[in-house]
């Protein structure tokens, strides 16, 4: 009997693909809008959406000029065991309904506010529902705290790979060091010691990562996005990802024209610091109002797509692996369980290995050809990149706009039906398990944040402060927030 149960969970998970993933991704494409069911469409047919956390630590310690989060954001205090216990409930309810696999962001306020215990096990509560976690940060911390988030209390890995995405723009305020920045160069020095601190880990302790470099776009800082571009590209970052302001949380803070800012005007700021044009149609995930993406090898200065729209044989490879092997997941699995997935899906399309072999032997070509790409990887000069934009709406548009479809109504309003179909179509959800839902991202930050908010200073408020104290805390999050000053009678 136990040999029998080994071998049917054995055969389940060498399966090319889940059967839960199957019907997770059947549910999604049900329920994309009829717009978004393109032959490009990624949601559905390989993958259900990135998901994140809400309502676990809104605090954060910088000043943003946007800040997606309502004005009761940091007036909240931060406590390990509620963002534990939140971040279980909401990834079991994910894994409940969207299957067994997803990339998550612990996302808050500032997630190094965590102590580092609390942080790690906000990581491990999410892999253990097979969640590959992401975490979110103004990168404003040091090594100690990275080793202590990822080493366990005898100094040994609790993870083999770590996910970060940092976030740097001139628009904040209060980094240690560069507190009023006045341009995107000032900033490299500390994308730099960012990203030079994960090269650190692979060396000192064989932990790999993944890091994501985000921006936010404003007319004040959208002619630097090229430069930026080129000099991030030179640094260990996996991805670049540029948001294009929106008027959404704090209108305290809203301080500039953001609709200035359109997403082709930013992509062709990216295409000029790449050097090169950088094709996004052959993929889409949800609308391609709201996002924008390609991935690619980059070989020397040289950025080869995976895909080129524009390349016959590029779409039928990418149509016969969407049908065939769309679902089918490759991180996170041991090694020997992997080899067997791909033998066997293979085994079950023959006719798709040529195709596959030719669309290897194209991006070999995008890149130099096959000296070329030797001798660059010979220089450590060859790396796999992705370029972002997420483009986010109004909380003006989004809140009627959902208000009218949670009521089964279609918006008469053009502005307001098209920003229907982005919800409607929205790759990033927000799981609320205590009434069974799920919410796009901009749902949650420009309709349930505020309230969300209002109720976590009630059972969660800053610590009194006695008179003639004062409070400090490291941006850090390697001490706790303590008491400075004479005490008072």
């Amino acid at each position: 009997m136990r040999l029998a149960t080994t071998l049917r969970r054995f055969e389940l998970d060498t399966r090319p693909i889940h059967p839960e993933t199957r019907r997770a991704l059947d549910r999604r494409w049900a329920e994309l809008p009829e717009h978004a069911k393109t032959p490009s469409q990624l949601l559905g047919r390989s993958a259900v959406g990135c998901e994140g956390t809400h309502g676990v630590f809104p605090k954060c310690n910088l000043t943003c000029s946007p800040c997606y989060h309502s004005a009761d954001a940091n007036k909240v205090r931060i406590d390990g065991d509620h963002t534990v216990d939140n971040v279980t409930r909401q990834m079991d309810y994910l894994r409940e309904v969207r299957g067994p696999r997803a990339h998550a962001q612990l996302i808050g306020g500032e997630v190094s506010l965590l102590s580092a215990e609390d942080h790690a096990r906000s990581l491990l509560a999410m892999r253990a529902v097979g969640r590959e976690p992401m975490s979110m940060t103004h990168g404003d911390f040091d090594y100690d705290y990275l080793l202590d988030v990822v080493l366990d209390e005898d100094g040994k890995p609790r993870f083999d790979k770590v996910s970060f995405a940092a976030h740097f723009d001139s628009l904040m305020r209060g980094r240690r060091g560069a507190v009023r920045p006045r341009g995107e160069a000032e900033l490299n020095p500390f994308r730099e010691k960012f990203a030079r601190m994960f090269v650190d880990l692979k060396r000192d302790h064989g932990v790999s990562s993944y890091l994501a470099h985000n921006m936010t776009v404003t007319p004040s800082n959208v002619a630097e996005v090229e430069q930026v571009t080129r000099d991030v590209l030179e640094m260990p970052f996996d991805m670049m990802s540029f948001q294009p302001a929106a008027f959404i949380g704090d209108d305290r803070r809203w301080r500039e024209d953001f609709g200035e800012v359109t997403i082709d005007a930013v992509w062709e700021k990216i295409e000029a610091g790449a050097g090169q044009k950088l094709p996004w149609q052959a993929t889409q995930f949800g609308d391609p109002r709201c996002n924008r993406s390609t991935v690619g090898v980059r070989v020397g200065k040289t950025f080869a797509p995976v895909l080129d729209p524009e390349d016959p044989k590029d779409i039928a490879a990418r149509d016969r692996f969407l049908s065939h092997f769309g679902g089918m997941i490759f991180g996170g699995i041991p090694r020997h369980v992997l080899a067997v997935k791909v033998v066997r899906a293979l085994a079950s399309h023959p006719r798709d290995i040529p195709p596959l072999i030719g669309l290897m032997a194209r991006v070999l070509r995008r890149a130099g050809g096959l000296r070329q790409v030797v001798s660059a990887a010979r220089r450590g000069k060859v790396s796999f990149k992705t370029f972002v934009i997420h483009n986010f709406m109004d909380a003006e548009q989004v809140a009627p706009a959902w208000k009218l479809m949670e009521e089964g109504v279609v918006a008469d309003d053009p502005l307001l039906r098209e920003t229907q179909e982005r919800l409607g179509a929205c790759m990033y959800a927000m799981a609320h398990p205590e009434d069974g839902r799920l919410v796009p991202a901009c749902v949650q930050h420009s309709v349930l944040d505020p309230g969300e908010n209002e109720e976590l200073r009630r059972i969660l408020p800053l610590p009194t402060v006695r008179p003639g104290a004062t409070v400090t805390a490291r941006p850090s999050g390697l001490t706790a927030v303590r008491e400075t000053g004479a005490r008072t009678a």
